[in-house]
């Protein structure tokens, strides 16, 4: 009890699941480009930590739901069991966290911190390939969640096999559960993925206006997410209908501002 009050105290280590309540798998569309990684990932959410696919590795290009999914397996494993710690993160808030320890000597907080959690979910762990001390502390914290039967859940843009720069026996351990590609979505599951994001919001899309935008996002589901909204925002402050005309005024206003971030 005492080293919990401890970790609590600490304001930077405050418990929170960092979840998005919106990525469910009720909403994760199902497709041969992620039927693998979605029925694991289901898999684990009933009995995370207790299956062969400890850690769980999953990798694939950006935009094509990575994101989506692992957002969905912490919220379903925390709905299983209200009182387990999940948490969601990405790579460089861990590092900034271990950064911050570093600098304030609190490291022990922090990996104190993170061995009490019972789910643990990194995002884009790419981000560590030039950051050995980071991923040293991490691993510590890794081989104690695995050790403990704590589920770990990794994101990456590619394959173990391709994260030049990390040392092979850290690589090793994180393929060694199980290893799932999501692949860059195809047309027919990007015109699905609008085509529900629209029905959930009570609005009809043409077929052929879906149609087009699918193409021109180019199989990246978080363009498909930006470019819906965008659509749904402007049919109910318009109280319009969507159609042709106004998906391509809202893709060239999302177009034009790719452009200006570049």
């Amino acid at each position: 009890m005492k080293n919990k009050k401890k970790l609590e105290e600490v304001s930077s280590f405050v418990y929170n699941p960092q979840l998005d309540s919106k990525k469910t798998f009720l909403n994760f569309i199902e497709s041969k480009n992620n039927k693998v990684a979605r029925t694991m990932g289901l898999s684990i959410a009933e009995n995370p930590g207790q299956t062969t696919c400890n850690p769980y590795f999953i990798f694939g290009p950006n935009g094509c739901g990575k994101t989506h999914l692992i957002n969905a397996i912490g919220l379903s494993c925390k709905e299983k069991d209200p009182q387990k710690r999940v948490l969601y993160i990405s790579a460089q808030q861990f590092q900034r966290d271990f950064t911050d320890s570093v600098r304030h000597n609190t490291t022990n907080d922090l990996v104190d911190y993170y061995q009490s959690i019972d789910v643990l979910i990194v995002d884009d762990i790419q981000e560590w390939v030039n950051a050995p001390k980071t991923l040293e502390a991490f691993f510590h914290i890794f081989n104690h969640l695995i050790r403990c039967d704590k589920q770990v859940i990794l994101a990456s843009d590619r394959p173990p096999v391709d994260l030049q720069g990390m040392e092979e026996y850290v690589v090793k351990c994180f393929a060694c559960g199980l290893v799932a590609e999501i692949e860059k979505p195809d047309q027919q599951l990007c015109i699905d993925i609008l085509n529900a994001k629209c029905k959930q919001d009570g609005l009809d899309i043409p077929a052929e206006v879906s149609e087009y935008i699918s193409k021109a996002v180019n199989g990246s589901v978080c363009d498909l997410e930006g470019i819906a909204n965008s659509l749904i925002a402007y049919a109910k402050v318009d109280n319009s209908c969507i159609d042709m005309e106004l998906a391509k005024r809202v893709i060239s206003h999302f177009t034009k501002l790719e452009e200006q971030k570049d």
